[in-house]
């Protein structure tokens, strides 16, 4: 086999047109004509993404000769048969400001492999060498990227440095995403294991140090969860490092996990600035988010539903366990930043309060279980609309609850001894850690009860039938007991008896969601009005709005005046009583001496 039978050079040659050129060479094609492919979607975003759609230009030679290349589908080409090497040349638009493809201009280059790495149809397990190269007059950028340098090649590139890199196959290679420019980078070590926090963006006077502090204890809290014994980190099973790679904007937020890294999006104002205490609860919130990403580098990206083992990048991969994946991930990830330390308990009853109020105030929670939520995520829950919420609900979030019931229930019922903890500990040991070494087993569909029943020893059977596969309620409340926790509800403060979703944007006060049942859904109006005025008195934004509510009665009939598209209408709204909406938990009492608590 040739040291480099699968070859592509990248480069970011058109900052100001956001342009990348790619350039693959085929060792060995196909005799018959080599059959190239991109992904449709990427891992961990479920929605049919047509990554092929941004290839402007491609073409193809072979000994100086042109080869001709014919589109067979909307992300399939097919190069016509050559006798020897076969090189393909390409342009990929990149201007998606997100952490899902690629995005290039005068101050960084961003990409997945999935939007830029054309996979040689045929060849997926062969191994795949990568030479990054610089864009012009940019030398001094720096490669940020968890793909192993091709260590002992002639183009080796240097630590950060722009040259060769490699990847054993396509799968890993497309998960390894790479940031270039001049970020803020910090760095520390989880066990031993090096990690990078990389931020790309204006943010004036970074609390680096502290980010790095807060994370290192998140990530070890992590590691000793799932290894209590080695502390081995997963990851070094594909890379030399973890790499966390920010993109800071003014009011970002998104993260999609990779086998040794994640791509991260969130606000400047979320992060601490050095010399300012308290950091606040938007830095609690990118916390958050680096502990759910970090976390599916067990869960999901390791463990993984059946349906993913492997992954078809070409159509929909369904299945009814992303309430496992990213709803467990959910429930965990907060209650790590607890453990590890990073906020205190009633920062963390607080952020579940928020989560369990905004479960709860979707009528869709009635209407579609989280398995159903799963299965649809490619056609529902990635393409919502004002809708939403009263006929979805989110495997996150609800997702989450049924992981905290499930916990909940599984300590009551073994007087402490056993908890969701050693559920995900033998998932991981029976699907996880062996996985990229020689053992791709995913979690079969019907799995979960009886792998319930094996780490604890609790029947989950009509648990998961009654809030994953049914549509009930958790009975948090009822579960939360036994852990000293009290769960009460009361009604939130500035409610304007409307029982909307407002947005205000532009000096406009728009209505964002009307709730089904409500007394807006009552009255007539409807997602997308503009709210101009109250009983004849303007409105300016929700503020305003809540302002001349508030000398009203729950009872009161008044007069709004909304713009649907550019006509004036006027309806009459009798307002609700305010509903005990908002979950407030407390604790009342600690557990048993001996027990092991929730947390």
């Amino acid at each position: 086999m040739k040291t480099e039978s699968i070859l592509y050079a990248l480069v970011p040659h058109d900052l100001g047109g956001h342009r990348l050129r790619v350039t693959l060479t085929i060792s060995d094609p196909d005799p018959q004509g080599q059959a190239l492919a991109l992904p449709a979607w990427i891992p961990g975003s479920y929605l049919i993404r047509d990554f092929a759609r941004q290839v402007e230009t491609i073409e193809a030679h072979s000994d100086g000769e042109p080869v001709r290349v014919t589109k067979t589908g909307n992300h399939s080409w097919q190069c016509d048969p050559c006798a020897g090497p076969l090189v393909v040349q390409y342009v990929i638009y990149a201007w998606d400001l997100s952490v899902r493809s690629a995005h290039v201009d005068e101050t960084h280059a961003f990409f997945n492999g999935t939007s830029v790495f054309l996979a040689v149809v045929g060849q997926e397990t062969e191994p795949c060498h990568v030479l990054l190269q610089a864009p012009p007059g940019k030398n001094h950028w720096r490669v940020h990227t968890s793909l192993p340098e091709a260590s002992g090649h002639p183009l080796e590139a240097p630590r950060h440095g722009f040259g060769m890199y490699r990847a054993p196959d396509y799968d890993a290679l497309i998960d390894h995403p790479v940031e270039m420019g001049t970020p803020q980078v910090v760095t520390f070590e989880a066990f031993g294991a090096p990690h990078e926090m990389v931020f790309t963006g204006v943010i004036p006077n970074i609390d680096l140090e502290r980010i790095a502090e807060d994370t290192r204890r998140i990530c070890e809290a992590q590691i000793a969860f799932f290894e209590p014994e080695t502390h081995a980190a997963p990851f070094l099973d594909s890379s030399e490092r973890y790499v966390f790679m920010t993109l800071v904007t003014g009011d970002g937020y998104g993260g999609l996990e990779h086998r040794s890294s994640t791509a991260l999006m969130c606000s400047r104002s979320d992060l601490p600035a050095r010399g300012r205490e308290p950091a606040g609860e938007g830095y609690e919130n990118f916390l958050g988010l680096v502990s759910h990403e970090y976390f599916h580098t067990w869960n999901v990206k390791r463990i993984k539903p059946a349906a993913f083992a492997p992954y078809d990048l070409g159509r929909e991969n369904h299945t009814q366990l992303l309430w496992v994946f990213e709803g467990f991930t959910s429930y965990y990830d907060d209650l790590f930043l607890l453990r590890a330390g990073v906020i205190d308990e009633p920062a963390y009853l607080r952020r579940l309060g928020k989560t369990i109020s905004l479960v709860h105030r979707g009528p869709g929670r009635l209407k579609q279980s989280v398995a159903e939520s799963s299965f649809d995520a490619w056609t529902r829950f990635y393409k919502q609309d004002e809708n939403s919420p009263n006929a979805l609900v989110s495997y996150y979030s609800k997702g989450s609850l049924v992981a905290l019931g499930l916990d909940l229930a599984i300590r009551d019922a073994t007087g402490q001894a056993r908890s969701l903890d050693d559920v995900m500990r033998l998932m991981w040991q029976r699907y996880g850690r062996d996985f990229y070494r020689g053992r791709p087993e995913g979690v079969p569909e019907d799995a979960m009860p009886a792998l319930i029943h094996e780490a604890t020893g609790f029947d989950a059977t009509d648990f998961l039938a009654r809030h994953a596969y049914g549509r009930e309620d958790v009975p948090l409340a009822q579960l939360l007991e036994p852990q000293g926790l009290a769960l009460t509800w009361q009604a939130p403060a500035g409610d304007t008896g409307l029982d909307v979703r407002l947005r205000s944007t532009a000096g406009q006060c728009t209505i964002a969601t009307v709730y089904e049942g409500s007394a807006a859904h009552e009255a007539g109006l409807s997602a997308g009005d503009v709210i101009v005025a109250v009983d004849g008195l303007r409105v300016l934004d929700e503020k305003s709005l809540t302002t001349l509510l508030s000398r009203h009665q729950p009872g009161n009939r008044v007069v709004v005046h909304v713009f649907r598209r550019d006509e004036l209408r006027q309806f009459t709204v009798t307002l609700s009583e305010p509903g005990a909406t908002e979950c407030r938990l407390e604790r009342t009492r600690d557990v048993a001496a001996g027990g092991r608590s929730h947390a």
